[in-house]
């Protein structure tokens, strides 16, 4: 039986499939899935789909395929790609011999700061001169790092740990409390350092965010929205039907969802969410303060409590973000909770009814805000069967009351 991998270069799989195989949802073994995304990547139509699906691949899957020296040369080539590289994958990357030193010089050049500390530590690296004249010119380097690696380069100084590197950079008072230096991990841009709120804002937390570890994006409810391609695509000639029954039958039932065309939100999107992927817990919580609506409304559905909560106390936050917050079920209950707690967001009406309407909202907290729900929007509630008996009954209760009280009140 060949492999689907096999069947989908020779084009011999249906749409359909192939919208699956983008999506990770093949019933093959995640090494083989890992290098069909790697292969559809590049594909016109699904390619987009492939590389959000990367960017959210489990990392613990994606760090065994970065260590296995007979991973496929495209799947190391994609994780370590500057654009693509996790942090948390660099070093199996750097020793795996199966990397050629063309894909490490690449990354070398362009790095980020926290990467580069992980690049400075390696044997395979250091052993080699033109990979660390190619770190020399990255243009990302603190000053010592850049210090580090002249100095290397001179045959002056000695392989220390990077935990060594990042402790000389840090500089301390007696008297003041060491504060965490984070950015944002970008692959290719210089990286800006976190101001006073910030760096207030971490301080305050900082045992809850230890609490979290290294957690990675996850996001409540999944990734993705459903994609349908705008156009089928033939199977190639000479392929069998007996080829394209095989690759059917590995891939899970999926219903039919109405084709739409794949818009430039939908692009944006796809980015911002390849961006948030790439981050830790601190980096995501550092773009839920400073990022833009696109990233806040991804950051809200994100597994982990303290970086979906931080999206709440952006200064940039409106009102319209929170509103439509309030009515997904695709948050932490822990978000729903948190938004009324707001004074600013607990005195729009919206954001209360919405609360009371969405089946998510923890029962006491919906029974709390229900005494502020109009009379029209009550009526609609005790007709709302997503929302618990208890909500109906309530609401049905209440509808009466007000009904009655304002016909007393007119005779």
């Amino acid at each position: 039986m060949p492999r689907m991998i096999d069947l989908i270069r020779a084009s011999a799989v249906p749409a359909t499939l192939m919208q699956s195989a983008a999506k990770g949802a093949l019933s093959i073994p995640p090494a083989e899935m890992l290098e069909v995304l790697v292969y559809l990547s590049h594909h016109k139509i699904f390619g987009e789909q492939a590389r959000l699906t990367l960017a959210g691949w489990d990392q613990n899957l994606s760090l065994a395929a970065a260590r296995d020296p007979v991973t496929p040369r495209e799947v190391l080539e994609y994780l370590i790609a500057p654009g693509n590289v996790r942090p948390a994958l660099i070093p199996a990357l750097l020793e795996n011999p199966s990397v050629t030193e063309d894909a490490l010089e690449q990354l070398c050049q362009s790095a980020s700061r926290d990467v580069v500390d992980h690049i400075l530590a390696s044997p395979r690296v250091n052993a080699a001169e033109k990979l660390v004249q190619a770190l020399s010119s990255n243009r990302n380097l603190s000053e010592a790092q850049a210090a580090r690696i002249e100095g290397r380069l001179a045959g002056k100084t000695e392989q220390v740990p990077a935990t060594q590197l990042l402790e000389s950079e840090a500089t301390t008072n007696e008297n003041e409390e060491i504060l965490p230096q984070m950015t944002i991990q970008e692959s290719s841009e210089a990286q800006e350092p976190l101001d006073a709120d910030l760096i207030a804002y971490f301080n305050d937390k900082a045992d809850e965010i230890a609490a979290e570890g290294e957690k990675p994006f996850q996001p409540i409810g999944g990734f993705y929205e459903d994609f349908v391609p705008t156009e089928e695509e033939p199977l190639a000639q000479g392929a069998t039907k007996e080829q394209a029954n095989t690759a059917v039958s590995a891939t899970a039932t999926h219903k039919p969802v109405a084709k739409k065309p794949h818009t430039g939100l939908e692009v944006e999107r796809g980015s911002a969410l390849q961006k948030i992927s790439k981050l830790d817990i601190k980096g995501r919580i550092q773009l839920a303060m400073k990022g833009n609506k696109e990233e806040r409304s991804l950051l809200i559905r994100d597994g982990t409590k303290i970086v979906a909560l931080a999206v709440l106390d952006s200064p940039k936050i409106t009102d319209g973000e929170v509103e439509k917050f309030a009515s997904q079920k695709n948050v932490l209950e822990a978000v729903l909770r948190a938004i009324p707690l707001k004074r600013r967001f607990v005195k729009n009406y919206n954001v209360v009814r919405n609360l009371v309407f969405n089946p998510r909202t923890p029962l006491d907290l919906s029974l709390g805000l229900m005494k502020n729900i109009m009379v029209h929007d009550l009526k609609n509630l005790a007709g709302n069967k997503e929302v618990s008996d208890t909500v109906r009954k309530l609401a049905i209760k209440m509808f009466k009351t007000k009904t009655d009280t304002s016909k007393k009140s007119v005779d």
